[in-house]
């Protein structure tokens, strides 16, 4: 335990001595108390993806317990669309396990994460925190396997074109300042981000930059850690919140679209997975890849195309997915391809002896870690609905490992060459109407184990067949007035 407590960024843990899963709602009080804390607000993700805030000011330590013990009523008709406003009356109840100090309040203030529950003390269940949980829980029972996932989050910050050692197109990667524009937003964001839970892996200057019109706009990545599936969709919406807070306060724009402009390269959400029981990554057999993750792979490939439906959900989404480049089109997987639609990237192994080699002062004492190896699932973007796309994922995982096909899919789907080239592999929606359609067919998978409810099916469905852009590229091809409208139209999705 003391190893998880040591450094860890959240104030909360440092204080209170003890990891955030073991927090409880006198510890947040004693916290409250003895730093004062002035405010406490209520988060929690509505329907539309987006992350919600209920601000509450602290008049007594009655109050206080009465907020940490019993929640607050909220109005569930203005939160999903799917709820009537005869009953829509709903509980948000504070999850303590989430609790951090706001780094942007104005004075000292702690948020929770909450989850829904109705008027019966039932959770509800088309609230985004609890499809996924039904859904891991439908994993865990029938597999005995933990899923946990990461993503990589990039994103487009735009400011004035910077003359002195100016940005070359295409060319950031990895660059450094004064070479590579705002890391410092970088920066701060992924500390705040690690002060309010999220388990940051690395930050970096992305390859996109693009200068318009006397704007530059400049492509970062924050990559997270592996986290059991609930928090890694709960991290990737606070970061989002932290980033975009960040940027505001220094009077800049940021965005996570899919596409800003035709041409240069998308801002992806690739979502990495593994399989794990017992404490052991069970994605590996030795040194080669398992059966286990064969399946898994199997699972994310044959229902690739409905889960565009939760991963990929504005018209510029299709804009990103193109052939040609490195987003995936084609329906397939392979070792360090970046062009197949699931990459299985380097593990980490005889990492020991490539330390010995650059250090040959340093004494190698081996230690054993969990393997870090994933899988990438690459076609997400910005625009995704992070709670629905990694429950429908985990929906994904479990169809893989049950399918007695699995392992046949996965072979016959293995390429290690450039997947645009192969004309015989399936492809990949070309727009939010087609994978509405493919939702629909998929549906009876999504809803088992009542997972994802019908009527949420029906509302995703018919919210992606509303954008009619069926043929939109073929449509606006040559038009760049158009192809810019539609762009701007979408350009803080997500």
């Amino acid at each position: 335990m003391f190893e998880e407590i040591e450094l860890n960024p959240n104030k909360l843990v440092q204080y209170l001595k003890k990891t955030s899963s073991d927090f409880t709602k006198n510890d947040i009080i004693k916290f409250i108390q003895e730093n004062n804390i002035k405010m406490v607000n209520f988060r929690y993700v509505g329907g539309d993806g987006r992350l919600k805030k209920l601000n509450f000011i602290i008049n007594s330590k009655k109050h206080l317990d009465s907020i940490l013990s019993a929640g607050e009523r909220v109005d569930g008709s203005s939160l999903f669309p799917y709820i009537s406003a005869s009953s829509s009356d709903l509980y948000v109840i504070p999850r303590y396990r989430s609790a951090f100090v706001d780094p942007f309040a104005e004075f000292p203030t702690i948020d929770l994460m909450c989850s829904f529950y109705t008027s019966e003390g039932k959770p509800l269940e088309s609230s985004p925190e609890y499809i996924i949980k039904k859904a891991h829980n439908a994993l865990k029972e029938q597999t005995g396997f933990t899923l946990e996932a990461m993503g990589e989050l990039e994103y487009y910050l735009f400011s004035e074109v910077d003359t002195i050692y100016p940005i070359l197109e295409q060319r950031g990667y990895h660059e450094s300042h004064p070479f590579s524009k705002w890391g410092a937003i970088r920066k701060e964001a992924m500390k705040a981000i690690s002060e309010i839970g999220g388990k940051i892996k690395y930050g970096h200057a992305e390859v996109g930059n693009i200068i318009n019109n006397n704007i530059q706009m400049v492509q970062h990545e924050i990559e997270f850690l592996p986290v059991p599936i609930e928090d890694a969709a709960d991290q990737i919406l606070l970061a989002k919140w932290a980033i975009r807070e960040i940027a505001y306060k220094h009077h800049l724009e940021i965005s996570f679209a899919p596409k800003i402009i035709v041409g240069h390269a998308g801002s992806g959400l690739h979502i990495h997975s593994r399989l794990v029981k017992d404490g052991k990554n069970m994605m590996v057999d030795g040194n080669k890849l398992s059966d286990v993750a064969k399946k898994l792979i199997a699972g994310y490939l044959l229902l690739a195309p409905s889960l565009t439906a939760f991963g990929n959900t504005v018209p510029t989404s299709f804009l990103r997915l193109v052939p040609h480049q490195e987003a995936p089109t084609s329906i397939c997987w392979g070792d360090r391809n970046r062009s197949v639609l699931i990459r299985v990237p380097l593990s980490g192994h005889g990492v020991d002896e490539m330390i010995k080699d650059a250090n040959p002062q340093e004494i190698i004492e081996h230690q054993e870690y969990i393997n870090s190896q994933t899988v990438e699932l690459r076609s997400p973007d910005g625009s995704a609905n992070a709670h629905q796309l990694l429950a429908g994922m985990t929906v994904a995982a479990l169809f893989g490992l049950e399918n007695p096909d699995s392992i046949d899919v996965a072979n016959k789907l293995y390429v290690n060459v450039d997947a645009s080239s192969l004309k015989h592999l399936k492809q990949l929606p070309k727009s939010c109407y087609e994978a509405a359609e493919m939702l629909l067919k998929d549906r009876e998978i999504y809803e088992r184990n009542s997972v994802f409810p019908p009527g949420m099916i029906d509302k995703i469905a018919a919210d992606l067949k509303a954008f009619n852009d069926k043929d939109l590229s073929e449509r606006m091809f040559g038009n760049a007035d158009a192809l810019k409208n539609i762009v701007d139209r979408y350009i803080h999705c997500g």
